[in-house]
């Protein structure tokens, strides 16, 4: 598929900002998404609009076959065993707290521990800080490495001894697969071998690569692993869950309601199968539904294509800025790294530059990145970020580095 094939399916593109062509850098946040997505949700509620499961007219039974489809398209996708294993949710963030909520109050007790990372989202830190305080297990966190040629990586050292260091007590190691602040893209294979070594689980935040990079459950042998829609060019509201299915069977119902039970009566009830255990109440139908549209599209493009186009795209973008005075670059140098860059404007707030930028139509995203404690280990309070997706090109990036620079200009 030519580069512009490929933009020509996104109508936002043609949008204009304050009288400038659109160009969007705020692909981390959420992807903007291709013509076919769109129509197959106005088609959704067009044709075949209607509530899930138990419904004997055809509208129901169309809505079921496509919702179930959407679920077996993406067992697929990550090569799970089938879609007993896909639960749908509405974000990475949910996905992660149904872990935290149904494995983690169940089988987590004083004292165990669970061994995240300094990159780490929000998602993927407050739902274990509140175990900390609610069961008293023991958060341990893998450091960043902010200089010399380890910059922006993980410290693996660090990461074996704390496992041994814990081995009696490890029980949970959950890491992003690829940094949504430094771009930095984690040993997540390496790192799970070493966690099962010491009797642990794993979890993997893939919000970053599952748009990026083929992933492949089976190979990877991870436990649980999590992502969503709207960072791969799919509808907002949906989240995936992975998870082995004799861990999810071993775990509790986090919300209760319609289709999650079998069968309830006065005395007790019995839950449903696995993956409507876990999706109570009437689901996101038919945004779920578009997700299989979303997934064609990356595989039609292809996961070869995808990296190439956007390694291209960060390369040319690093070396760039880091030929402007007084712009600080976080993380690994361009070449590697995948999805992102962060940078700061010494002495310019991140919110200011992102608002002069915008001035020229060009959209990043500035604050952090619901990372804060990795900012504190900068020191800044916000960064501005570019990140990148199928449809943009060298152009976007040379419109991007101009309003920079003028932006540059005003300021200092």
């Amino acid at each position: 598929m030519e580069q512009k094939e490929i933009i020509d399916q996104f109508p936002i593109l043609k949008r204009q900002i304050n009288g400038k062509r659109l160009v969007y850098l705020d692909n981390a946040a959420t992807t903007q998404k291709p013509d076919r997505v769109i129509r197959a949700l106005r088609q959704y509620y067009e044709e075949h609009n209607a509530n899930i499961h138990r419904g004997l007219h055809t509208l129901s039974n169309e809505a079921t076959e496509l919702y179930e489809g959407a679920h077996e398209k993406c067992a697929k996708f990550i090569n799970a065993n089938n879609m007993q294993e896909v639960i749908f949710t509405r974000n990475t963030t949910e996905s992660i707290n149904l872990v935290a909520y149904a494995w983690g109050r169940k089988f987590l007790k004083k004292g165990d521990v669970v061994v995240i990372t300094g990159m780490e989202h929000h998602s993927n830190i407050v739902p274990w800080q509140m175990l900390v305080k609610e069961l008293g297990i023991r958060l341990e966190w893998v450091p960043v490495i902010d200089e010399g040629e380890g910059k922006g990586h993980l410290d693996m050292e660090e990461l074996k001894r704390i496992i041994s260091v814990n081995s009696n007590h490890i029980k949970l190691v959950s890491i992003v697969h690829v940094s949504n602040v430094l771009g930095t893209v984690n040993p997540i294979k390496d790192i799970i071998d070493i966690t099962h070594n010491a009797g642990a689980i794993a979890m993997i935040d893939a919000a970053q690569s599952a748009a990026r990079i083929k992933l492949d459950v089976k190979a990877l042998d991870v436990d649980f692993l999590a992502f969503s829609s709207h960072k791969m060019y799919g509808p907002t509201g949906i989240g995936v869950l992975y998870g082995k299915k004799d861990l999810l069977e071993s775990m509790n119902p986090w919300m209760c309601g319609g289709d999650m039970i079998r069968r309830v009566s006065r005395d007790d009830y019995s839950l449903n199968e696995l993956p409507w255990k876990f999706e109570a109440g009437t689901p996101n139908i038919a945004d779920g539904s578009v997700l299989s549209e979303a997934i064609d599209f990356i595989e039609e493009v292809g996961f070869d294509y995808i990296q190439k186009h956007e390694k291209d795209l960060i390369s040319y973008a690093y070396d760039n800025l880091a030929d402007i005075d007084d712009i600080t670059i976080f993380g690994p140098g361009g070449s590697d790294r995948l999805g992102v860059i962060s940078f700061y404007l010494n002495g310019v707030h991140a919110h200011d530059l992102a608002t002069l930028l915008n001035e020229d139509g060009v959209a990043v995203r500035a604050g952090h990145h619901c990372a804060m404690p990795l900012h504190l280990q900068f020191g800044i309070a916000a960064t501005a970020r570019i990140s990148f997706a199928v449809y943009n090109t060298r152009d976007d990036v040379d419109v991007f580095i101009k309003s920079l620079k003028d932006a540059k200009k005003r300021f200092i």
